[in-house]
């Protein structure tokens, strides 16, 4: 767990992760520029694809598309049941 996107960056670049469900609104970098930097490493880096879910309380239309459109892999809305 970490406490903004920069942090989610870092620590993707650091252990090996199957799966990361990443909170769209947070503190310093928010979600999707996080998943955009860690895109952004992936390509230069030809490494292997890291899933990232949005995990958000954004739910109107066009937010799934925004997540997708930044290189999320999946969306889900908040509150999970």
């Amino acid at each position: 767990c970490v406490e903004n996107g920069l942090e989610a960056v870092n620590i993707t670049e650091q252990k090996v992760f199957d799966l990361v469900l990443m909170d769209c609104n947070m503190p310093v970098m928010d979600g999707w520029q996080a998943t955009e930097q860690i895109r952004m490493r992936e390509r230069k880096k030809l490494s292997e694809y890291l899933p990232i879910v949005a995990v958000t309380a954004n739910a109107m239309k066009g937010d799934r598309d925004k997540c997708i459109a930044c290189g999320m892999s999946d969306f889900l809305s908040k509150p999970v049941d």
